[in-house]
C-alpha cells in the first residue's frame, strides 16, 4: 500500500473509504499543523509562479487563497 503523507481535506478520507479502499490519518498537533501548512504554501507558490495558462494560474491563486485564510 503506497504512503503519501500529505495534508487531508474536502473529507477525502470518507470518500475513499466510500470506494471500498482503506486510509490512514492521524491528527497534526498545532506546531505539526503549521509547518505543514507552510510547507504547502510554498508548494502552491511554486506551482503559481510556474503555471503557464491564466486558468491554471487561477487556480494556484485559489489554492494559496484557502491555505492563507486557513493560517489566518
Amino acid at each position: 500500500m503506497p504512503i503519501y503523507n500529505k495534508l487531508v481535506r474536502d473529507r477525502i478520507p470518507e470518500i475513499i473509504e466510500k470506494t471500498g479502499k482503506t486510509c490512514t490519518t492521524r491528527m497534526l498537533d498545532e506546531k505539526e499543523y503549521i509547518e505543514e501548512m507552510c510547507k504547502k504554501t510554498g508548494e502552491e507558490l511554486t506551482e503559481y509562479v510556474e503555471a503557464e495558462t491564466q486558468e491554471h494560474k487561477v487556480e494556484e491563486l485559489a489554492d494559496l487563497l484557502e491555505l492563507i485564510n486557513a493560517l489566518a
